[in-house]
């Protein structure tokens, strides 16, 4: 019989001292109400690996919820519960930490959610992705850090292999083919080849899955350090094509995304950016297409809305000498993360220019006069403000004018006409 790998010291290595002194206590509460407490899925991965990973989730064989109550009095946490799926959040200053219900699925069809029961943490472990997720780190004092790995998850990390647990893997849960591929490029592993066959022959049931949890497997690889890698395989697998015929993952893409990293240092792009790139070249049919499909949010529907038409008047922009009134007129009412897509993703030097002119500069470019100075001035109540104010600004941002005086001079020589 092999030895039980004990993790003990890992852990207190590689977590924070809080989040050792959480998992510690929550070990003890858990043995004294006679339950096994368990850390479980990346975080193991990550210990074995040595990659730092601080969000943590816990299985306990018994009620989550009633034990994260009991935990959170302790470390002042705050506790959030879903009573529907037996799982509960603690939080407290920075951190947070998970706890489910250890339990059983199955699976009525294909793309279905699961059915679930209250199980053991062997139970729990079989219905989860990857041999590489699958594994377990008893927290109860009497056994605290020893590993349970019943699927050889061990095994495929040295390897570097991405493993389903069984052939219906892909069958039961299709956005498990996007997590593959997420897991293989984060972690520079391959698909193990049996693995790799069930995927391709499983990719017409990503059908049977709802657009909103494409959406949401979507926006987990868009967070990741570099998401077009694992878009690029995703097109290589036929994964893209099956969100919409047109897709590429190719080398214009990878390559504005790194723009779109560069241009959001410090932070990383936001996931409205990457969409509205990812789908630059796609015609305004194919793009309400993709944001019905994907119930995307009214405000990132709305980025993608902007950048196409930004894109539509990218011929006018890529004019040399246009006036900045123009520019501005051209781009007024787009929002921020939709011009920066357009300037990033026009293939026009010119445009570009006139997109960051507009971003850096015209877009704050105001009259210095208001709507009761010129009332003052004689001008009217009524739409004649607002057209002499447009006047006015345009004739600031073509620099005929750039002082007060001016200004009222212009509006003299208006109300004269």
């Amino acid at each position: 019989m092999s030895e039980v790998l004990n993790l003990a010291g890992r852990l207190e290595g590689q977590l924070p001292d809080d989040l050792n002194e959480f998992i510690e206590k929550a070990g003890i509460i858990a043995h004294e109400r006679q339950q096994r407490l368990y850390l479980v899925g990346g975080a193991v991965r990550d210990l074995l690996l040595e990659r730092r990973n601080l969000d943590l989730d816990l299985v306990v064989e018994g009620d989550a919820i009633k034990l994260a109550g009991e935990i959170a009095p302790v470390f002042e946490a705050e506790v959030t519960r879903h009573p529907r799926f037996g799982t509960a959040s603690l939080h407290w200053g920075r951190r947070r930490v998970d706890i489910a219900t250890a339990r059983a699925e199955t699976y009525a069809r294909p793309g279905a959610l699961p059915k679930v029961r209250p199980g053991t943490i062997g139970d729990d472990l079989a219905r989860r992705d990857f041999t590489v997720n699958a594994m377990a780190v008893a927290l109860n004092p009497r056994r605290y850090g020893e590993l349970t790995d019943p699927h050889a998850g061990q095994k495929d990390l040295k390897k570097g292999l991405i493993r389903v647990l069984h052939d219906r893997s892909f069958s039961d849960d299709a956005t498990r083919i996007w997590r593959a591929i997420r897991y293989e490029q984060r972690l520079g592993f391959k698909i193990e080849p049996a693995t790799l066959a069930i995927l391709k022959k499983g990719l017409t049931r990503l059908k049977t899955v709802g657009g909103n949890r494409i959406r949401r497997e979507l926006e987990l690889i868009l967070g990741e350090e570099t998401p077009e890698k694992a878009l690029t395989r995703a097109g290589e697998l036929g994964v893209l094509a099956r969100l919409q015929p047109s897709l590429a993952g190719d080398e214009w893409l990878a390559e504005t995304f790194a723009r779109a990293r560069e241009a959001c240092l410090p932070d990383l792009p936001p996931a409205s950016l990457y969409l509205a790139l990812l789908f630059y070249r796609r015609n305004a049919a194919e793009t309400e297409k993709i944001i019905g499909y994907l119930h995307l949010p009214s405000a990132t529907a709305q980025v993608l809305r902007d950048t196409l038409t930004i894109k539509e008047k990218a011929g006018e922009l890529a004019e040399p000498g246009l006036p900045p009134s123009r520019v501005y007129h051209q781009l007024h009412g787009c929002g921020l993360t939709a011009l920066t897509a357009a300037r990033l993703a026009t293939g026009s030097p010119t445009a570009a220019e006139h997109v960051e002119l507009y971003l850096s500069v015209l877009r704050h470019v105001n009259p210095i006069l208001g709507g009761e100075d010129l009332k003052s001035l004689g001008i009217p109540e009524g739409p004649r403000i607002k057209e002499v104010l447009q006047a006015l600004r345009e004739a600031r941002l073509d620099g005929q004018i750039d002082s007060r005086e001016e200004e009222e001079a212009m509006v003299r020589g208006l109300l004269g006409k």
